[in-house]
C-alpha cells in the first residue's frame, strides 16, 4: 500500500459533480491502430510503471494506493465508437465528450480511448490519468516507460529533461539561513495574496460539459525570438503567447483588461520524498503567480514584462516558499491549511492556470507507429472557466485549452489567437 501525499489528497478533494480530477494526453498518430493492438503492447510493458496497477482504496479511514493483481485492459483501453472518420472538429468534440466523463474509482485511475481512423489518415489516442495519481512530470515518466519508443531502437525514449523550466526551482529552501527564509516567505505571501479588486474574465459557475481547442508553436523559432530579451526563458515565451492570444480574443469581443493574473505551476520533482514517505509522490509541485500584460503591447514587450515578473519570483524562490508554508500550516492546523488552500484557488488569486511540461525532445513511436503530435489537457476549476496546458514534443509546443462552453463558447478563438501571436513573435507558423 502507498498512502496518498497531502498534495495527492488535495487534488482528489477537488473532484466533485462538475469538476473531474483527471488530466489528459492527446496523442496524434500517423497511422490508425486498434484497441486490441494497444492492449497487447501495454500488457507487455505495464510492469514498468507501477502507478498504472494501483487502485484507490480507503484503509482505516485513509486513502491509499493499493496494487491490483489482475488489470482488466479491456476496461482500460477502449475503442471510440464514432460515425465514420473524424476530422479536426470531430476529434475535439470526441475529446471533450471523453474528458467530461469520470474515471471508475474501483479500478486503477487511467483509461485510453483509441480513435482508429481520422479523416485524411492517421489515428489518435486519448489517454486520461487521474491527477491525484500523476502530475505532469509523473505522467511523462509513465508515458516514457510504457508508451514511447524511439524509431531507431524500438525502446523507451529519453525525455527532454525535467518538467517546466528547471530555473524556476532554484536553491532549495533548507540551504538558506532561517531568518532570510522567513523574511523571504513574508515577501512571497504579499506577492501571492489574492487581489480582491481584480476581476477575472473566466469567473463564473462552471458546469460539467467541456470544450477543447488546440494550438501549436515552433520551439526553435520561439527560442530565437525570445533571445532578443535578455534572460527570457521558454516558459516566459509560452506565457506571452497565451497572453497575446487572450488579448486578441478580448479585442474580438470588444473587451479590455490591463492584465490577467496567471498561476504558473513549478515542478519540485527531484527534491526527494516528503512527509516522511519512502518514495516521491505522484504530485510534487508548487506555483507562483504573475500578471501577464494584455493591452496594446508588442509581442517582445510582452515577453520582457513577463520575464521581469518571473525573474523576481524565481530569484526570491516563491514556489519553494509557498510549498514550505502550506506544509507548515498543515502540520500546525489542518483547518487553517484548508482555509489557505481555498484562498489560493479563489478567482481573485488567479484567473488562469498555464502549465508547461517537457515531453520527448525527439520523434517517438507507439508500437512502431509514428507520433505526429502531442497535446496535454488539464481540468478547469470551480469559477475558472479556462485552463491551458502546454507540452513540448519533437521541437513543437502543443497548447491544449479546456473550457466550460457555457461560460466560454469560443475557446477556439483563443487557440487561434495563440497561433497568431506566435506568428507575430517568430515570423512563422507551425503546421502539424
Amino acid at each position: 500500500m502507498r498512502p496518498l501525499s497531502a498534495e495527492d489528497l488535495n487534488i482528489l478533494a477537488l473532484e466533485n459533480d462538475v469538476v473531474a480530477g483527471h488530466t489528459c494526453k492527446v496523442i496524434m498518430l500517423r497511422e490508425g491502430i486498434s484497441a486490441a493492438r494497444l492492449r497487447a503492447m501495454l500488457a507487455s510493458r505495464i510492469s514498468r510503471a507501477p502507478e498504472l496497477s494501483m487502485r484507490l482504496e480507503k484503509v482505516e479511514g485513509a486513502f491509499c494506493w493499493v496494487p491490483t493483481a489482475d488489470i482488466d485492459l479491456q476496461a482500460h483501453v477502449v475503442a471510440c465508437e464514432t460515425d465514420g472518420a473524424l476530422d479536426g472538429a470531430g476529434l475535439r468534440c470526441e475529446v471533450a465528450r471523453i474528458f467530461a466523463q469520470r474515471l471508475n474509482r474501483s479500478r486503477p485511475l487511467w483509461q485510453v480511448h483509441v480513435v482508429g481512423e481520422m479523416a485524411g489518415g492517421g489515428g489518435a489516442l486519448v489517454w486520461r490519468i487521474h491527477h491525484a495519481l500523476a502530475d505532469g512530470a509523473t505522467a511523462m515518466r509513465i508515458a516514457n516507460a510504457v508508451m514511447w519508443e524511439t524509431p531507431d531502437r524500438g525502446s523507451r525514449a529519453p525525455l527532454a529533461g525535467s518538467t517546466k523550466e528547471r530555473d524556476q526551482t532554484g536553491v532549495r529552501p533548507e540551504s538558506k539561513p532561517v531568518d532570510r527564509w522567513r523574511s523571504g516567505a513574508l515577501a512571497t505571501a504579499v506577492r501571492e495574496a489574492p487581489r480582491p479588486w481584480r476581476r477575472s474574465p473566466f469567473d463564473g459557475s462552471v458546469g460539467s460539459e467541456r470544450s477543447i481547442a488546440f494550438a501549436s508553436a515552433g520551439l526553435a523559432s520561439l527560442r530565437r525570438a525570445i533571445a532578443e530579451v535578455e534572460g527570457a526563458t521558454v516558459n516566459d515565451g509560452v506565457l506571452s503567447l497565451v497572453a497575446g492570444g487572450l488579448q486578441r480574443w478580448l479585442e474580438e469581443r470588444h473587451g479590455s483588461l490591463h492584465s490577467v493574473r496567471v498561476k504558473v505551476p513549478v515542478s519540485l520533482h527531484g527534491a526527494g520524498p516528503v512527509d516522511g514517505a519512502a518514495h516521491e509522490p505522484g504530485n510534487r509541485d508548487s506555483f507562483f503567480c504573475v500578471d501577464a500584460p494584455l493591452g496594446p503591447h508588442s509581442p517582445l514587450e510582452r515577453v520582457a514584462a513577463i520575464r521581469d515578473s518571473t525573474r523576481v519570483r524565481k530569484d526570491c524562490h516563491d514556489a519553494e516558499h509557498i510549498d514550505a508554508l502550506t506544509r507548515e500550516l498543515g502540520e500546525a492546523s489542518p483547518r487553517l491549511r484548508r482555509f489557505a488552500d481555498r484562498a489560493l484557488v479563489h478567482p481573485r488569486s488567479f484567473a488562469l492556470n498555464v502549465s508547461n511540461v517537457r515531453g520527448p525532445a525527439q520523434s517517438v513511436q507507439v508500437d512502431r507507429v509514428s507520433v505526429r503530435g502531442l497535446y496535454s489537457l488539464a481540468e478547469i476549476g470551480e469559477r475558472h472557466a479556462l485552463r491551458v496546458a502546454v507540452v513540448s514534443f519533437a521541437g513543437v509546443l502543443g497548447f491544449g485549452l479546456c473550457a466550460d462552453p457555457s461560460l466560454l463558447p469560443d475557446v477556439e478563438r483563443i487557440a487561434h489567437g495563440i497561433e497568431a501571436e506566435s506568428a507575430a513573435l517568430t515570423g512563422s507558423v507551425v503546421a502539424i
